[in-house]
Order: structure tokens, then C-alpha cells, then sequence
């Protein structure tokens, strides 16, 4: 068994004032074959070197993304599953205590950093053929997906109910660089959205170091350009990425997307993420 360096991250969630997850850097090994292996109070869930199993794993979506298996409840596992794409050829054990994963402050950021000082310098992305062309539209949206030489998405969020509220940002992803230029934005919510969430009992665990409350003309409160758009494409790329820690090589167009249009997604390059 290789040795390990543990690091601890805790914060409010969604749902808990604290919540708390592990993640075991493993030394490097030849013997080891690369993954992520997710657990839930100590009890396996998922990993990433028996992909096909992905299928099996039940998945709904509130305002995170939420997996379950065998009497476990995995959510929220967006903003940590892409730090992983920085380490390619390292393995990590994750173990999510109270089956949610802490917010942190609504972005990846801070679990990379708290991950660069054991896994060492970012390394070279992974990425696999996903020879994907699809297009579909929904009620206030729609997806366009073609092949692409990297990972490459157009995000755009146009809310006209929210005072013409919009957010637009394209990114594309070749090397660690790229993808740390996402994981600086963080989660946010609209004020009206959170005044309804609290009146039904939601989001009861977070405060306001978890994200970004907007309201109109708040672009000041941005720490990086378009950040509500940037954080969906972290959120994308979390959901994509949770089954194999690569990304596809595919160009992404989203208009009003969110983690059930993320799962549509997936399930149409799936096929080739778990080969």
C-alpha cells in the first residue's frame, strides 16, 4: 500500500453548518494504476479505474449535483472532482464525511492550492477522443456539441426575469494554466432565488463565505471576468470529469445550462469516457 499524505478541508455546505472531506495524496507507484476512489463516511462509493460502474450510480440534481449507491448519498462533488484533472498520473482517496462536500468559498481554488503543496506542480492535462456531435433545445435553453481538438465551451446565462441579468464567458482548456483560470470562480445565487430557498428550508448550511449573493449591477463583486458564467463551466467540467479524471475532447456551446443539462451532456459522451 502506498504511503499517503492526508489533507483536510472543512466548511459549511449546502445543507450543514460544517462538513468535512479527506483526500489521501498517494505516492507515486508503478504498481498503482491511476484514479480517484470516492468514499462516504469511510465506506467505498466510487472509483474512478472501474469507470463502467458509473452507471450503476443513481443521480438526481437540487442545486448540486447528488449521487447515490448502495444506501449512500454523495453531493456536491463539482468544485473537488476537477482539481483532480491537474494530477493525471497521481491517485487520490476522497472521503466525504456527511455525504456532502464543503462549499469552501464556492470555488475549486482553495482545494488546489491545499492540494499543490502535496501533490506537487500541476502536470500535463489528460484527454480522450469523444467523436460526439449532438444538438438539442429546452424550455430556456439549448446544447450544441461537436468534436474539438482540446475541451473548449461557450457558456452563456441570459436570465430576462432577473432584470436582463446576463453572464458570458468561452474558455478553452489545453494545459493546467487554462483550467486554473476556471477554478477561481465561485458558485453564486440570485437573491430572489435564496430568499425562496430559505423559505422552503433550503441551503440552511451556507453563509456568505460561500459564494456570491447577486443582485442587479453586481459585476463589481466579480473576482473574475464573467464569473457566473465561468463558474457553470467549472460546474460543467465537474460533472463531466467526476466519471474519469480527463476531459473530452469536445466543443461545448450551453445557453441557461445547470447540472441536469451537465448529466444530458454526459450521458452522450459517456460511451467513450468509460472505455
Amino acid at each position: 500500500m502506498p504511503a499517503f499524505k492526508r489533507i483536510e478541508f472543512s466548511s459549511p455546505s449546502l445543507s450543514f453548518r460544517k462538513t468535512t472531506v479527506q483526500v489521501d495524496v498517494l505516492e507515486k507507484s508503478p504498481k498503482e494504476v491511476t484514479r480517484v476512489s470516492w468514499s462516504v463516511e469511510g465506506k467505498p462509493f466510487y472509483s474512478t479505474d472501474c469507470a463502467k460502474c458509473f452507471e450503476e450510480i443513481e443521480y438526481s440534481t437540487a442545486r448540486t449535483s447528488i449521487y447515490r449507491k448502495d444506501g449512500l448519498e454523495l453531493a456536491s462533488p463539482e468544485h473537488l472532482a476537477p482539481v483532480f484533472l491537474m494530477w493525471p498520473g497521481r491517485s487520490f482517496n476522497v472521503n466525504v464525511l456527511g455525504g456532502e462536500v464543503p462549499m469552501m468559498d464556492g470555488s475549486a481554488v482553495k482545494f488546489l492550492f491545499g492540494l499543490r503543496r502535496s501533490a506537487g506542480v500541476p502536470e500535463e492535462l489528460g484527454f480522450y477522443d469523444a467523436p460526439v456531435k449532438a444538438a438539442w433545445e429546452f424550455g430556456y435553453g439549448c446544447v450544441r456539441i461537436t468534436p474539438c481538438e482540446a475541451f473548449e465551451v461557450d457558456y452563456i446565462l441570459d436570465r430576462p426575469d432577473l432584470g436582463g441579468f446576463k453572464s458570458a464567458e468561452s474558455v478553452s482548456i489545453y494545459s493546467a494554466e487554462d483550467l486554473y483560470n476556471v477554478f477561481d470562480a465561485r458558485t453564486f445565487i440570485f437573491e430572489s432565488d435564496l430568499k425562496k430557498a430559505r423559505e422552503a428550508g433550503l441551503l440552511s448550511g451556507v453563509d456568505e463565505t460561500c459564494g456570491m449573493v447577486l443582485g442587479a449591477g453586481d459585476e463589481r463583486a466579480y473576482r473574475v471576468h464573467q464569473e457566473p458564467a465561468r463558474h457553470k463551466i467549472l460546474d460543467l467540467i465537474g460533472d463531466l470529469c467526476f466519471v474519469r479524471p480527463a476531459l473530452p475532447k469536445v466543443r461545448i456551446e450551453i445557453v441557461n445550462g445547470g447540472h441536469a443539462v451537465h448529466r444530458q451532456i454526459l450521458e452522450k459522451i459517456l460511451p467513450y469516457a468509460v472505455r
